[in-house]
């Protein structure tokens, strides 16, 4: 069984309600209908009757709740949320129900704030900013987390490093500014995310070009001191650097490199040092080693938020959506 039939059949066993806000796009239905069939999850879907009309021509979504922003009962509830949460922001009621029907993913992060929903997803035609700007603003990050960052569950093939292949690789999509205490707080969220999704115990490797002082640079250096201050906030996690990928996850090459480590040779979760080199690692080991790369995932939220590749198919909107509703498993 492959990670997302696993994922998939997590998802069923205790279904969530998921919203959809991106109407205007015929691959939302397509994948609604997959969701459905499968029984994956209970679906919202944002639009007016045109939308849904214009879009959803041919596609079985007997089971979706379909909610019009401009007509919903609850959409004063939401007003009123919206300018709870943002008045000191100088977000009115006017404003508020502007951005709301102009912008269907406010709407989908209200529906979650006010326990409509358990989780929303977006992404395909709207930007990564677009898609979490409203959860920052609505949602906020959990209690003591900083920041939103990503990360890629990726499941290579015939693969004997890592978990038997399983991998999550963070941060490749969310933050540009990377210092000692993000890294150290990505660490703990990648390591809570690749338990609660795979099942297994997260071996956390920060990773460098330098491999326990191999080399010398301010760059080697904010990865050791993210090192120290992840062992002092997450001192249950076997987690160790810095390394270099080799050394990270080749057994032969950790016990050369870093030989009283216990994480060298076998992580299973990699956190980069930099969003460049998360996005390039997680590419270039989807295309090369032919892995599947299920994300980006976002960690750090208070309610689970993520977002989609605007070259995305129908069916990474489906996966997207069984790891959501996942995610909001992890929060009961």
């Amino acid at each position: 069984m492959s990670i997302m039939d696993s994922l998939k059949a997590k998802a069923k066993a205790n279904k969530k309600t998921i919203v959809l806000p991106e109407s205007m796009d015929k691959r939302t239905f397509a994948a609604a209908e997959q969701i459905l069939k499968e029984d994956i999850a209970n679906l919202v879907i944002i639009g007016t009757p045109e939308e849904i009309a214009a879009n959803g021509k041919g596609y079985d979504i007997t089971g979706a709740t379909i909610v019009d922003p401009f007509t919903d009962p609850n959409r004063q509830k939401y007003i009123d949320k919206f300018v709870e949460l943002r008045s000191k922001k100088g977000v009115t009621p006017e404003s508020a129900e502007k951005m709301m029907t102009e912008d269907y993913m406010y709407y989908a992060c209200l529906m979650c704030k006010c326990g409509d929903a358990d989780g929303a997803v977006s992404g395909a035609c709207h930007s990564t900013g677009n898609t979490i700007r409203p959860a920052l603003q609505l949602l906020k990050t959990k209690p003591g987390i900083s920041s939103v960052s990503g990360f890629f569950l990726m499941e290579v093939p015939d693969c004997k490093f890592g978990d038997n292949g399983l991998f999550v690789f963070a941060d490749c999509a969310v933050n540009t500014d990377l210092d000692s205490e993000k890294l150290a707080e990505i660490a703990g969220l990648s390591a809570e995310s690749f338990r609660f999704f795979t099942g297994g115990e997260p071996k956390v490797a920060m990773l460098s070009y330098s491999s326990k002082g191999s080399a010398k640079h301010d760059d080697v250096t904010k990865v050791a001191d993210a090192v120290k201050i992840a062992h002092e906030r997450f001192p249950d996690i076997e987690l160790d650097g810095e390394l270099q990928l080799d050394a990270a996850i080749v057994a032969e090459v950790g016990e050369l490199k870093a030989p009283d480590s216990k994480v060298a040779g076998h992580a299973n979760t990699l956190v980069f040092p930099s969003l460049e080199a998360g996005n390039i690692g997680y590419k270039l080991v989807q295309r090369l080693a032919k892995a599947e790369a299920y994300g980006p995932v976002l960690q750090g939220l208070a309610m689970p938020v993520n977002d989609l590749s605007r070259g995305c198919f129908a069916e990474d909107i489906v996966g997207v959506v069984a790891m959501t509703a996942v995610q909001a498993q992890m929060s009961e």
